[in-house]
């Protein structure tokens, strides 16, 4: 709702700014045509991720639908889960929610100008954003367990069809996205050993959105633009071992001695951008 809210504050004087600007356009037709690069800046915020929690894969089978039990049989995490990085070893201690930060990005394109205000075009775009989800586990030791992933950098390669009222350009944009991720584990549990069973750091994923653009003068361009990112992140396990715990410890609890592996319930990780653009027009 905040990223909503912002766009349709900052849209109209964009809609305005149009024709306030069209002494200094280009004298001809076609305004919109042609190579262009652009830079962005803006803040990026993630999708609603509540209901995430870790899962567990006992007995090898990469099923991720087991307990980890104790010698009675008592499911060790009982004390339950929050979606962000906890603070402490219980959940009284809490959990610090996911990261939204600042991005931003470069990119060149190329449109065409067709049928009077139609213009269709494609871009290619790399950037950085800071973005961080956290999922916790507490057991009953007490003990935290956090999975984190983050975006190293990001690119994509996106259509877009607009149109030219006013001397502004408003369009639609989609495409596909390739993003190198980074991913950590942390926990306060120092008895068991835990180690990166797989760690799939490079994701394709799907970019949508929408913008705004106007020239304020010849060359120069000034816009305002959304876009939702989606990607699947399934791929990083992490397996405990016994380490120095007993070989009662709810891990490496026979039947199960060579480990129980970790996962995320989430693997779509999802967020919203909303970033200023100034651009060049050749």
């Amino acid at each position: 709702m905040r990223v909503k809210s912002i766009a349709f504050g900052v849209l109209p004087y964009l809609l305005l700014a149009g024709p306030a600007f069209a002494q200094d356009q280009k004298s001809d037709d076609k305004p919109y045509d042609g190579l262009y690069v652009s830079v962005s800046g803006g803040y990026d915020m993630q999708s609603n991720d509540l209901g995430s929690r870790l899962n567990f894969d006992r007995n090898g089978d990469a099923n991720f639908n087991e307990q980890v039990t104790n010698s009675t049989g008592a499911n060790i995490f009982a004390a339950g889960f929050c979606h962000g990085r906890a603070r402490g070893a219980t959940p009284a201690e809490t959990c610090e929610n996911d990261r939204n930060r600042p991005s931003y990005y470069g990119r060149i394109g190329y449109d065409r100008q067709i049928y009077g205000p139609i213009v269709i075009g494609a871009v290619a775009e790399f950037g950085k954003t800071d973005i961080k989800d956290y999922v916790t586990g507490f057991t009953t030791e007490p003990a935290s367990y956090t999975m984190e992933r983050g975006v190293k950098w990001e690119s994509s390669g996106r259509l877009r069809v607009g149109f030219t009222p006013g001397g502004g350009l408003f369009y639609a944009t989609g495409g596909v996205g390739y993003a190198r991720f980074g991913h950590r584990f942390a926990t306060t549990n120092t008895a068991n050993n835990f180690a990166t069973l797989l760690d799939d750091r490079d994701k394709f994923g799907f970019i949508v959105g929408g913008g705004a653009e106007v020239r304020v003068t010849q060359h120069v361009t000034l816009g305002l633009e959304y876009t939702y990112h989606d990607y699947k992140d399934g791929q990083y396990l992490v397996r405990a071992t016994q380490g120095t715990a007993p070989l009662t410890n709810p891990f490496v609890l026979q039947p199960y001695p060579a480990g129980t592996t970790i996962a995320r319930s989430d693997d779509n990780f999802r967020w919203n951008s909303l970033r200023a653009v100034v651009g060049f027009r050749f």
